[in-house]
């Protein structure tokens, strides 16, 4: 008996380490857009939730150019994009954008009539030491932006041995841990009417999934598999959706298997992420399809906020019965309010966080769309940045670079509101015990000394 008991305790103990050693892991890794999952969610606690300028910054290093990707974090690597602007160019020939026959000209257009470089960054986490940068791609653009965005909006992806940086119609390239470019290939021209490319690639298995949407058509929009080794583009399906900012969620559901959801105005799209053939399609979210869906492994959360608000829950699995005439069996509830131009929401213990490009929050549940409370942060401010979640808190940055925290649960309480002193058009990451905060200048680590 005695002899049994050691044997029993050596295996508990085997497996806590095992346990720990994989959540530690975990911790020290936020290897893409919104995580490893795409949910926004670290498994991180005791994280440093008061900070200022020169509080709680645990090192600030300087980052030329313009970016709105996120960084992302690999064991002591930290990556992230930036585009430098060039000479004026003279010839430049952007492309010409229809809407319904007519040539369609955006007022706050920018970036095509010059030169630019696109570049790789890899810093020291515990320093903030740049250690090597890359120039991706150099010279003229294929396309106009927004004047407000970044030709480095994409954040890359890395599986802890090559790392994959996106530019849209620039180029998607992949470079190993030291600096050395592995492959690079050129997607086609994408046309995003002038706004500039949003969606970040999804990494499954040995694949690198990328949604390719297009202009307000959308007769040239595509979704591609390109291997991760070698760069070779694997299968490729048409897309009948006008242009797409949403990078889609790669959902593992207890219900379905893995699924690729993609939001879109015209319909939203299930694919099996192993060969593209679609799984199921419902009815899209109608304004530009910009924020991220999220999912509760039951259903997948998609909204969009430009022209309509518009929030739909969408079963991963079997359809339900219909029970109003007109709606999707698919669909389980709809709400059409809070929802944002451009942050996404998140999902986090139960509960469905919009927040909307003011700074209102909107908490709802999950399983039937009930309006838990709708609140405003301390000090109202413009929204570009997504929310992100730890420790039973919520963290939610505004452009001005407030992040205020606020505890999850059906009760809103703020807990801090903290200031970095620049402005943030990106999302925060979360590794290793620390908050990384990408500023218009600087890239930020929060964590007490």
């Amino acid at each position: 008996m005695n002899e049994r008991r050691a044997r029993y305790g050596t295996y508990f103990v085997a497996a806590w380490v095992l346990s720990w050693a994989c959540l530690q892991a975990e911790n020290n890794h936020w290897p893409g857009w919104r995580g490893a999952d795409g949910s926004g969610i670290s498994s991180e606690s005791g994280l440093t939730l008061q900070w200022g300028p020169e509080n709680n910054v645990l090192w600030k290093t300087p980052i030329e150019g313009k970016g709105h990707s996120s960084p992302i974090v690999w064991g002591q690597r930290i990556f992230l994009t930036t585009a430098l602007r060039g000479e004026k160019l003279e010839d430049a020939n952007p492309p010409k954008h229809l809407l319904n026959g007519e040539e369609f000209v955006h007022p706050q257009w920018d970036g095509a009539d010059h030169a630019w470089t696109l570049k790789l960054l890899c810093l020291d986490r515990s320093s903030g030491k740049v250690l090597w940068e890359k120039t991706a791609y150099q010279g003229p653009v294929y396309d106009y932006i927004h004047e407000a965005g970044s030709y480095a909006s994409p954040t890359p992806v890395t599986d802890g041995d090559s790392v994959w940086a996106y530019f849209g119609a620039e180029g998607l390239y992949a470079y190993d841990f030291q600096g050395n470019l592995r492959w690079k290939t050129d997607l086609g021209t994408i046309g995003t009417v002038g706004m500039g490319a949003g969606t970040s690639p999804v990494l499954y298995k040995d694949t690198l999934l990328l949604v390719c949407d297009q202009e307000f058509d959308g007769k040239d929009s595509f979704l591609v598999a390109v291997d991760k080794r070698s760069g070779k583009e694997l299968w490729r399906v048409d897309r009948d959706i006008r242009v797409t900012w949403a990078t889609p969620l790669l959902v593992e559901s207890t219900a379905a298997g893995a699924q690729l959801v993609v939001s879109g105005s015209e319909h939203v799209v299930s694919y099996n992420p192993e060969d593209g053939s679609e799984l199921w399609r419902t009815e899209g979210v109608e304004s530009n399809a910009i924020p991220s869906p999220v999912s509760d492994g039951e259903l997948v959360f998609v909204s969009a906020g430009s022209a309509a608000k518009r929030v739909l829950a969408v079963r991963l699995g079997e359809a339900g019965e219909q029970t109003e005439e007109g709606q999707d069996p698919r669909v389980a509830w709809k709400y059409d309010k809070g929802a944002a131009y451009v942050p996404s929401p998140i999902y986090y213990q139960g509960l469905f966080y919009l927040i909307n490009d003011r700074g209102q929050i909107t908490a709802l549940a999950a399983a039937d769309g009930e309006v838990v409370y709708q609140e405003r942060l301390p000090q109202e401010g413009r929204v570009a940045s997504s929310l992100v979640a730890a420790d039973g808190k919520i963290l939610a940055t505004t452009i001005d670079g407030r992040t205020h925290v606020f505890t999850a649960g059906r009760d809103f309480e703020v807990v801090s509101s903290n200031e970095i002193g620049e402005a943030v058009w990106a999302s925060l990451a979360i590794a290793d015990g620390t908050v990384y905060i990408r500023g218009e200048n600087h890239l930020y680590a929060v964590k007490a000394r």
